[in-house]
């Protein structure tokens, strides 16, 4: 019974990465904050590719658990959940930022022992919302007009360049992975290739290879900072984790400028009440979901 409890919590912990990693605005590295599995997931990764052979073995079966709840997750967004972001963006905008609004009290509880008495570093807060905003503000001024269908070396390293940043930002809380393939223009190419290597078109393989591989190294070269920052700086950290949440609202709100045909950013005439307590209501099921599933585990 214990065995399959930790497989339907990982199972859900990493389905719920993928929706929020397939969704410009949104990070993956939110959503493990806010479940609680935030520093196992970078020790994971980290030790992976520098642990000793216990730790690698460990490592290797949680997050093939966390993957194949990635993998349904991802499927599932690609094959059927950009059609509700494009046609129902203002809704799914309203459930992101319930998501974010009623998570943070969460994260606050959580980690009030490294928060409580230490509010100088609140400048980590700002700084970290800055850098979201300012990522973001990048992006309004991008579209997605790189094309990878010439494959040539400068195309091999900008997409791999490119697959580094964005899985980096996809692993820190606050800020989209999504975001930043849109800012290089690789956002719809990348997502397109993937539907066309679903239906069994091989020709983007090469492609989706490479960037593949640009997330390999980008995992390998970000998990060790965020690891000695958890570990070393874990306050610092910790404020700084919730400036990119705060900031991720407006990630959100800008989130529909950002579509095949883009629409205006979310202001209080499109925003949807009903979608945002319901953002709440599905965080606070998560939260109870989260107890429940690690009692006696």
């Amino acid at each position: 019974m214990k065995k399959i409890k930790n497989w339907l919590i990982n199972f859900i912990n990493g389905f719920c990465m993928a929706l929020a990693d397939s969704v410009p605005g949104v990070s993956g590295g939110t959503v493990a904050f806010i479940l609680g599995f935030y520093d196992k997931f970078i020790t994971s990764l980290d030790d992976l590719f520098r642990g000793d052979k216990k730790q690698k073995k460990e490592a290797i079966l949680y997050l093939l658990k966390i993957g194949i709840g990635w993998i349904f997750g991802f499927g599932l967004a690609v094959l059927f959940l950009a059609k509700l972001f494009n046609n129902h963006i203002y809704e799914m905008s309203s459930l992101f930022i319930g998501f974010i609004i009623f998570a943070i009290p969460i994260v606050i509880k959580d980690e009030r022992i490294v928060i409580k008495g230490k509010y100088q570093n609140l400048i980590f807060s700002l700084i970290g919302a800055l850098f979201v905003i300012l990522i973001t503000y990048l992006n309004r001024y991008n579209g997605n007009l790189f094309n990878i269908n010439s494959f040539n070396l400068g195309t091999v390293l900008y997409v791999f360049l490119s697959a580094m940043l964005a899985i980096s930002a996809m692993i820190l809380p606050g800020i989209s992975g999504s975001t930043i393939l849109l800012i290089f223009g690789l956002y719809i190419p990348i997502v397109s290739n993937i539907k066309q290597l679903l239906t069994l078109d091989f020709s983007v393989l090469p492609i989706l290879i490479v960037f593949g591989l640009g997330v390999i190294f980008g995992i390998i070269f970000f998990t060790k900072i965020l690891r000695i920052c958890l570990d070393k700086k874990r306050s610092a950290t910790v404020y700084a984790i919730l400036g990119m949440m705060l900031a991720s609202i407006y990630a959100i709100i800008m989130g529909p400028t950002t579509l095949d045909v883009p629409k205006a950013f979310m202001n209080f005439e499109s925003f949807n009440f009903i979608y945002f307590i319901l953002g709440g209501i599905i965080i606070f099921s998560l939260e109870g979901l989260k107890k429940f599933l690690k009692k006696d585990n």
